[in-house]
């Protein structure tokens, strides 16, 4: 290769050079704005990922909240109805009583008594003490000279308490005089009129201990429909 050859080669290789070296720099001037958009995004992208996550945990954390509120309220909701189903279970059987008791007394027109007494229980008791059985024994020595008897037992309580179990407590001592009269006297069922009246019937003031206690007790009559005969009147516990 002449001189003039090897020159023209080296001139065309400086030129390529140089071609080259200027393309990559314009690409990369072009590109590096791309690129910076691109890394602009990542990061931003990145930022609402996080504020995403942030209003997705308390978007969850309030969910939870509106539930717990919403379960506490139906739990109340729940407790006022079955409170009020109570109440009104308790009305129903309070209104029942007193049918009952009007039904009885309306039986008991023909029956005038012959002897009664009344016998005491202990604060939230339904056992008979030794002086309510000595007032019972008395009760029950009419029951062999008197025809066509009944015998009428009311239990009642004092005012403390709920008024449900009242009832029911009440209830518990009359059937406590009903079992010692069947079992030592064999008062047959049928001859007896029972009924727990609470605390409905108060005989004295529920405000003081002493009246209190003279309303833990059951009424006892022993009660006959012929007319001829004397009344008498069994001691008082």
């Amino acid at each position: 290769m002449n001189r003039v050859s090897v020159i023209a080669v080296l001139a065309a290789l400086s030129v390529s050079a140089t071609v080259g070296c200027t393309t990559k720099k314009y690409v990369r001037q072009e590109v590096q704005p791309t690129i910076n958009k691109v890394n602009e995004l990542d990061d931003l992208t990145a930022k609402n990922t996080n504020a995403i996550k942030d209003v997705d945990t308390r978007a969850q954390a309030g969910i939870k909240d509106v539930q717990a509120k919403a379960a506490a309220a139906d739990q109340k909701a729940l407790a006022a109805g079955q409170a009020a189903d109570q109440a009104q279970a308790a009305a129903n059987q309070a209104s029942s009583r007193v049918n009952s008791l009007a039904n009885t007394v309306a039986n008991l027109d023909n029956y005038r008594p012959v002897a009664e007494t009344a016998v005491h229980f202990g604060f939230d008791k339904a056992d008979l003490t030794p002086k309510a059985k000595e007032a019972l024994d008395q009760l029950a020595n009419e029951i062999g000279s008197t025809k066509n008897y009944i015998v009428v037992i009311d239990g009642n309580t004092d005012s403390v308490g709920p008024t449900e179990y009242n009832y029911q407590l009440s209830q518990r001592r009359a059937n406590t005089v009903v079992q010692y009269m069947s079992s030592k006297y064999s008062v047959p069922a049928h001859k007896i009129f029972l009924i727990g009246l609470g605390e409905d019937k108060p005989v004295s003031d529920n405000k003081t201990s002493k009246g209190r206690a003279e309303n833990r007790r059951v009424d006892v009559r022993l009660m006959t429909n012929i007319n001829e005969q004397p009344a008498t009147q069994a001691k008082n516990e």
